[in-house]
C-alpha cells in the first residue's frame, strides 16, 4: 500500500469511521507523527469486500473513508496556507460529503492544520455523537455533501424533487442541529453552508437544484443570527470547482482549472476562531473570492393618504422603483422593514393628496426632491495653509504652552511639530457651505443651522502645512418634522492621496416637513458608553473669548459672536463652536490614551447634545474598551452633556514586552539610524518622493521578537519617517533584526545576500528595494 507524505503535521489525527462503515479496516486512517524532517506519512486502508458502500457517490452520503481508492490523495506539499499560520490545534471539524472533490480537499486542509477532522453520513445526530465519542466535542461544521438530478423544469418527478431537498437542505439542517447544543455550551462554533450559483442567479435545467441551494442561504442567515451571541458563526459560501457533480454541467478543460484546493482556503479562514464573519455570502473559485451582498432601490410612494393604490399609479412611478441610483443595502430584516415606516411617515404628512394617475384629484408631489438632492456635489475647495494655521486651531481647542507635551503642536521648530488630528475638519468644512443654500426646494437659512454630528477619519496624520483639496457630497437627507437634517461627505485630498475623511451631520430650523425620510443607513452611528464610572476625567475651562479665538481657524458663523445673530437661532447669547468641544475632547483623548501620538488616532465621532457658552467648563469623561475609547463631555456647571455617545477608534500600539521582559526597544542601533533618515527626509522630503514615490516599512527584531516598527514614507506630501506601521498601504515591507539591520546600513553584508541567506525578508514590491539601498546609503551616515 503507498504512502505519502503531508507536511508539518506535528500528531497524529484519527479520522472517526463513519456509522455505516462496519468493517474494522475503516478505522484506521491516521496520520502518525515522526516521518523525518516534520513530514508525516498517510497510510491509506482500502476498504474490505463486506463493505455496503464501496463505491457510492460522496454526495449521497459517502465519506472519504468508504471509497477503495484513498491513496489517490497524492503528494501534498506544504503550501501558502500552512505558511499563514493559522491552526487548528484541538479543534474537531466535520466535513459532509468527504469521499473526494470539494470535501475532500477541505478534510485535508484541516487535518494539514492540526484538525482532527470527521467524515460525512447522512445520519446527522448518530455523526456528531461519532465525532463526540471520538474526540469529545465538535467544533466546526461544513455542510458540503451534495448530488445532481439535473432535469428541465416540467421533468422533474417528485423524487427527483425530493432527493435534491433531503441531501442538500435537510441533511444541513440535521447535521447543524445535532451539532448546535454542544457549540452552544462551548461558546464556540462554526459553521459553513455550501450554496451555489444556481441557486444565487438561477439555471437552466436545475430547478430542483437552484432553490435547495437558495434555501441554505436563508438558513445560513438566520443561524448566523440566533448563534452570534454564543460564538457560533455561520457563513455560507458558492463554490466553483471541478468534480464529479460538475463533470456534468462544465466542460473537461473548465473542470481541471478550478481546483478544489482553490476554494479550500477560505472555508479554512472563515471556520478560525480569529475570524469575525458571520452572516455573509461568498463566490469562490479558481482563487478569486467575492462577498455577495443585497441592494435595494430607493423606491417609490405609489399612493396618497385615504387614496386607493392603482396598478397605473405602479406603472407611472416604474422607473423610479426601478432606479438604482443612490441605492440602499440592507443587511437585517429590521433595516429592510425601517423604510416601511419612512414611507407610512411620508404618506400621513402629505395629507389627502392622490399619487394615482385614475384619481380625480390633481396629483401633488412635494416641493423637495429629495432624488436631485442626495448625491449632489456641493464643489471643490482647495486649502492652502503653513504652519500658521495649525498652530492657531491648536490654541482654539484649548493647547497652552503650559504643558511642554503641547509644544509638538504649538512650536514650528519642535522635532515632533505636527498637527492635531482633528485640525482635519478645518479644510473640510469650508468646502460645503457654497452650495448649501442652493439646494433645490429647501428652507435653507443659514442663521438657523445647527451642527447635530460629525465624524472624523484619518488614513495617515496631516501635513503640518500645503495643499489639501476637499470634495463634499450630499449623502442623505432626512424630515425631522421641525426641521432638516442634512448628511454632507467630505473627501480631502492631499494631492491623488486621500487624508481624510469627514461626514457632517447639519440640522436646519425649520426646513423639516417636506414628506421625507427619518433615518438613513448611511449615517456614521454614535456609540453609547459602558456603564461604569469614567476611567479618567479631564476638565478644562473655555475662556469668554475662546468661541472668537476658534473662528480664526475658518468658521465665521456670526452665531458664534454676534449676540443679534444668536438671538435668531433662539440663543441668549452666542455660542461655542461645536467642533470646537469636539477639538478639546478630541486632544483630551489623545493625550490620556495616547500620549499624543497623531499616528495612532484613527477616528472619531460626536453628537453635540446641548450648546456651550464661551467661560464654561467642560469636563471630558473616557471609557477605554480595547482600541475604541468612549467618551462624553459635560458641561461641569450645568451638568448637561455638550457631547454625547462620542468615541475615538485607536490604531493598536505596539506590543509591549511583559512585566519580566526587557523593554527591547531601549539601545536598538536602528532607531538612531532612522532618527537620521527622518533628519534628512525633512530637508529634501520633496526630491525624495519625487525620485522614490513608495512606501516602506521596516520590522526590526531583537531575539526572535518584533522589537521596533518604522514607516519611511516618500510617496505622500514631503515624505515623513515615524515610528509604527504605515498609515496606508506600505508597498515594500522589511524584517530583519536590529543588528542586521546595522550591517546592511554599513555596507557588511551586501542586501542580496542577506535576503538569500534568510536574514531579511521582503514583502510586497521588491524591485522598490533598489531604490532604498540608494536612501540607506546616502541618508544614513551617522
Amino acid at each position: 500500500m503507498p504512502s505519502y507524505l503531508f507536511p508539518s503535521l506535528p500528531q497524529p489525527f484519527l479520522f472517526p469511521p463513519s456509522p455505516h462503515l462496519p468493517c474494522p479496516s475503516h478505522r484506521t486512517l491516521q496520520f502518525p507523527a515522526g516521518g523525518g524532517a516534520g513530514a508525516c506519512a498517510v497510510r491509506a486502508h482500502r476498504p474490505a469486500p463486506c463493505c455496503p458502500s464501496r463505491g457510492r457517490r460522496s454526495g449521497a452520503g459517502a465519506g472519504l473513508w468508504d471509497r477503495g481508492r484513498t491513496q489517490a490523495v497524492g503528494p501534498r506539499r506544504t503550501g501558502a496556507m500552512a505558511a499563514a499560520g493559522l491552526r487548528f490545534d484541538g479543534r474537531v471539524v466535520l466535513v459532509t460529503g468527504a469521499g473526494g472533490g470539494l470535501g475532500r480537499a477541505y478534510a485535508l486542509a484541516f487535518a494539514e492544520r492540526g484538525a482532527s477532522v470527521v467524515d460525512s453520513v447522512e445520519d446527522g445526530e448518530k455523526l456528531v455523537k461519532t465525532a463526540l465519542e471520538a474526540f469529545g466535542r465538535i467544533d466546526i461544521v461544513v455542510n458540503n455533501a451534495g448530488i445532481l438530478r439535473d432535469r428541465s423544469f416540467v421533468r422533474i418527478s417528485d423524487e427527483d424533487w425530493d432527493i435534491i431537498h433531503r441531501i442538500h437542505l435537510r441533511g444541513s439542517f440535521l447535521v447543524t442541529r445535532a451539532a448546535w447544543d454542544h457549540m452552544k455550551n462551548q461558546k464556540f462554533g462554526r459553521i459553513i453552508m455550501t450554496s451555489s450559483a444556481a441557486g444565487i442567479y438561477g439555471n437552466f435545467g436545475q430547478a430542483n437544484y437552484s432553490a435547495a441551494k437558495l434555501g441554505l442561504l436563508g438558513l445560513s442567515n438566520t443561524i448566523a443570527i440566533e448563534g452570534r451571541k454564543y460564538n457560533i458563526h455561520c457563513n455560507t459560501i458558492a463554490p466553483t470547482a471541478g468534480s464529479r457533480l460538475t463533470q456534468t454541467v462544465m466542460p473537461q478543460d473548465l473542470v481541471d482549472a478550478f481546483k478544489p484546493e482553490y476554494v479550500a482556503p477560505l472555508v479554512v479562514w472563515l471556520c478560525h476562531e480569529s475570524c469575525a464573519e458571520n452572516g455573509s455570502l461568498f463566490e469562490v473559485g479558481a482563487g478569486w473570492i467575492g462577498k455577495l451582498r443585497w441592494e435595494r432601490s430607493l423606491g417609490a410612494i405609489v399612493r396618497g393618504k385615504n387614496q386607493p393604490m392603482t396598478p397605473e399609479a405602479v406603472r407611472d412611478k416604474w422607473e423610479k422603483v426601478c432606479d438604482f441610483d443612490n441605492a440602499s443595502k440592507p443587511r437585517t430584516i429590521q433595516e429592510s422593514i425601517s423604510v416601511l415606516s419612512d414611507a407610512l411617515s411620508q404618506i400621513e404628512s402629505q395629507g389627502n393628496v392622490s399619487m394615482n394617475s385614475t384619481s380625480s384629484g390633481s396629483v401633488v408631489s412635494s416641493s423637495v426632491d429629495t432624488a436631485s438632492i442626495v448625491g449632489r456635489g456641493l464643489g471643490t475647495n482647495v486649502y492652502k495653509y503653513t504652519h500658521l494655521e495649525p498652530i492657531l486651531y491648536a490654541l482654539g481647542v484649548g493647547m497652552s504652552t503650559k504643558d511642554p507635551d503641547h509644544l509638538k503642536f504649538l512650536f514650528e521648530g519642535s522635532e515632533e511639530f505636527c498637527c492635531l488630528p482633528s485640525f482635519g475638519v478645518i479644510p473640510a468644512q469650508t468646502s460645503m457651505f457654497d452650495g448649501v443654500p442652493s439646494l433645490p426646494g429647501l428652507n435653507i437659512d443659514l442663521a438657523r443651522m445647527l451642527h447635530g454630528e460629525q465624524y472624523l477619519e484619518l488614513y495617515k496624520p496631516l501635513p503640518t502645512s500645503g495643499e489639501l483639496t476637499s470634495v463634499s457630497t450630499v449623502a442623505d437627507i432626512l424630515d425631522k418634522g421641525s426641521g432638516a437634517v442634512l448628511l454632507i461627505d467630505v473627501n480631502t485630498y492631499c494631492g491623488k492621496d486621500l487624508v481624510c475623511y469627514n461626514q457632517f451631520s447639519l440640522f436646519f430650523i425649520g426646513a423639516g416637513r417636506f414628506g421625507g425620510k427619518r433615518t438613513s443607513e448611511k449615517a456614521k452611528p454614535t456609540a453609547v458608553p459602558p456603564k461604569r464610572p469614567p476611567d479618567a476625567v479631564i476638565s478644562d475651562v473655555t475662556t469668554t473669548d475662546q468661541a472668537a479665538l476658534y473662528r480664526l481657524s475658518g468658521d465665521w458663523n456670526p452665531l458664534h459672536l454676534d449676540p443679534s445673530f444668536a438671538a435668531l437661532g433662539g440663543f441668549e447669547k452666542p455660542i461655542l463652536h461645536g467642533l470646537c468641544t469636539f477639538g478639546f475632547a478630541a486632544r483630551n483623548v489623545l493625550k490620556q490614551f495616547a500620549n499624543n501620538d497623531v499616528n495612532r488616532f484613527k477616528a472619531i465621532k460626536v453628537r453635540f447634545a446641548n450648546p456651550v457658552y464661551p467661560g464654561q467648563t467642560l469636563q471630558t469623561e473616557m471609557w477605554k474598551e480595547g482600541n475604541r475609547i468612549h467618551f462624553q463631555t459635560k458641561i461641569k456647571e450645568t451638568g448637561e452633556l455638550a457631547i454625547a455617545g462620542g468615541y475615538v477608534d485607536m490604531v493598536p500600539a505596539l506590543e509591549k514586552p511583559s512585566a519580566g521582559e526587557p523593554l527591547m526597544t531601549k539601545g536598538l542601533q536602528s532607531n538612531l539610524v532612522f532618527e537620521e533618515i527622518g533628519r534628512r527626509v525633512k530637508e529634501m522630503g520633496n526630491e525624495l518622493v519625487k525620485k522614490v514615490n513608495a512606501i516602506f516599512q521596516w520590522d526590526i527584531t531583537k531575539d526572535g521578537k518584533t522589537a521596533m516598527q518604522w514607516t519611511i514614507d516618500l510617496k505622500n506630501g514631503s515624505g515623513a519617517v515615524y515610528q509604527g506601521p504605515a498609515r496606508s498601504s506600505a508597498d515594500t515591507t522589511f524584517t530583519l533584526s536590529d543588528e542586521d539591520f546595522m550591517d546592511v546600513v554599513q555596507q557588511k553584508i551586501n542586501p542580496q545576500k542577506a535576503f538569500f541567506s534568510g536574514k531579511l525578508k521582503v514583502k510586497g514590491n521588491i524591485m522598490l528595494s533598489q531604490k532604498l539601498e540608494m536612501i540607506l546609503k546616502d541618508y544614513a551616515k551617522l
